[in-house]
């Protein structure tokens, strides 16, 4: 059985990973669901301090606290950032790197740079609260954004958001041995709607087969926990 540490993307929660997590459970996997500083349950720590580097944090020690290593950390969409920064901070206790319809970014790159178009987008309709640029106001986004159709899964959701500091966005992520980050073992899954055919192939080449696309929206946690369920438990086996 395996370690997972499932990090979510902008906006989210751990929460958003519940169904996944109790089916990986019920299979006998151990699974942590932090969530970042200043949002979910945790939105009321949000500051000006709250950036990148904080979230990367976060999770760092979620790992040297809980006393985890060969874990199968996760990074959903803006969690991509994330993992990659906590596999550069310690490397040694990183099993896999899961990249889940994810940011990948190199050094020197923030998710601005990674996903324009979109954090143009998304910027746009940001609002300043308690002095922090906020972004990704639940009742100014449509869920469509995030792949989910459902009217069940959107009232499950719905409540659970919570705007997202921007400047997590904007800042670049600084890896000090890249070489070393790339090193470790990497996986992609991504939803077929965001990622073309035509870079299929290379990314399985480049992580050595560990690559699933699903036919489903962005927030594929929610949309397809089972299959999501059923690719991390094939993911540990091999």
């Amino acid at each position: 059985m395996a370690t997972f540490v499932l990090v979510h993307g902008g906006g989210h929660g751990g929460w958003c990973y519940q169904p996944v997590a109790r089916r990986l459970r019920a299979l006998g996997h151990e699974v942590y669901t932090p969530t970042l500083t200043g949002l979910g349950e945790r939105k009321h720590l949000m500051s000006p301090a709250v950036d990148l580097d904080m979230h990367i944090t976060d999770v760092v020690n979620t790992l040297v606290y809980e006393d985890l290593a060969d874990v199968y950390l996760v990074g959903h969409s803006y969690g991509g950032m994330v993992i990659t920064g906590v596999a550069d901070r310690v490397p040694e206790r990183i099993g896999n790197l899961v990249y889940l319809d994810a940011a990948f970014p190199g050094s020197g790159q923030s998710l601005q740079d990674v996903a324009g178009e979109m954090m143009a987008n998304t910027r746009a309709r940001s609002r300043m609260v308690d002095g922090v640029e906020l972004v990704l106001f639940s009742d100014d986004l449509p869920y469509g954004y995030y792949g989910v159709t459902d009217p069940e899964q959107i009232e499950w959701m719905a409540p659970k958001l919570t705007p997202h500091a921007f400047a997590c966005f904007a800042q670049k992520l600084e890896l000090q041995d890249e070489a070393r980050v790339r090193a470790l073992p990497q996986s992609f899954i991504v939803c077929a709607e965001n990622m073309p055919e035509e870079f299929h192939e290379p990314l399985r080449q480049m992580c050595e087969g560990r690559f699933w696309v699903v036919d489903t929206g962005h927030d594929l946690m929610i949309t397809e926990p089972e299959r999501l369920t059923e690719i991390f438990h094939e993911l540990a086996s091999l």
